[in-house]
């Protein structure tokens, strides 16, 4: 491990937060990742989160398990797994990731939740954000932009990413319709899985009795996990018009894309220090 004594502490455990992970993985860094009690990750297959609901996942070359405690997520992490630990606060874990050895951790929100939550400078050495909602400058050293196009995975030192339109970007043609959300308050029930191949307006599951159907032909890319109590509206699943089976279990280029960006942003910050 090249850079054993510089801990990176990740906020959230989604798909784009695994292309982080993966990114500063293989470049040498130990990584915790830091997750709710019920992740609500669409795409677990792609996503660290789910060693949380199962235990442990692979994905492509990264091993991820859940820890039951920081001794046990440091263990990991120095030992080229990626450790998930249930943490929604900073505060939970405390001073006991504050100084590994002698240097500050690095803290990377990566949440995605389009707003600053409880993230602040002075949380860690380095502070990054992911998305729309911070301030470069301000609320954290350095935001990476999430918004495809373009400016995708950019580092922004000063400033704010691209702010949140509210409408997926578009994929194949398909933009906020690829989006399957749900249609009541209530569990979700799924008959279909990750993967699989739909027909406009095959029945997929179900929230509460209300049926959710494809709205066109595709592939099941990411469900939220089976028997998560959801609210009427709430995201929980993706399908994509690509049809491209293998792309529901590999990172994305978008989540790459912002990986790769955070990892500039790391190696930039201890350039300096150096």
């Amino acid at each position: 491990m090249l850079f054993p004594n510089h801990l990176v502490i990740l906020r959230g455990g989604g798909d784009l937060a695994t292309g982080v992970a993966y990114r500063l993985h293989h470049a040498g860094f130990p990584i915790i990742v830091l997750e709710l009690e019920q992740p609500l990750v669409i795409r677990r297959k792609v996503a660290v989160a789910t060693a949380v609901l199962e235990g442990r996942i692979q994905i492509e070359t990264l091993h991820a398990q859940h820890a039951e405690s920081v001794k046990q997520a440091l263990a990991l992490a120095q030992s080229g797994a990626i450790p998930v630990l249930v943490a929604p606060e900073l505060s939970v874990i405390g001073n006991q990731l504050s100084v590994i050895g002698d240097r500050t951790p690095i803290l990377i929100d990566a949440r995605v939740a389009k707003r600053n939550i409880d993230t602040n400078m002075n949380q860690a050495g380095l502070v990054i954000a992911l998305g729309p909602g911070f301030t470069a400058g301000v609320d954290c050293h350095a935001v990476i932009e999430t918004m495809r196009g373009h400016r995708l995975g950019r580092v922004i030192w000063e400033g704010s990413a691209l702010p949140n339109t509210g409408t997926p970007g578009i994929v194949a043609g398909k933009g906020a319709e690829r989006v399957l959300r749900a249609p009541a308050t209530g569990q979700v029930k799924w008959k279909l899985e990750i993967g699989t191949l739909v027909r406009e307006r095959e029945l997929i599951g179900d929230v509460a009795g209300s049926p959710i159907v494809a709205p066109f032909d595709g592939v099941l890319r990411g469900l939220i996990a089976p028997g998560t109590t959801v609210r009427t509206g709430l995201k929980i699943g993706d399908l994509d018009a690509r049809s491209d089976v293998s792309a529901c279990f590999t990172i994305s280029d978008k989540a790459l894309a912002i990986g790769g960006g955070v990892l500039e942003a790391v190696l930039t910050h201890l350039n300096k220090q150096s």
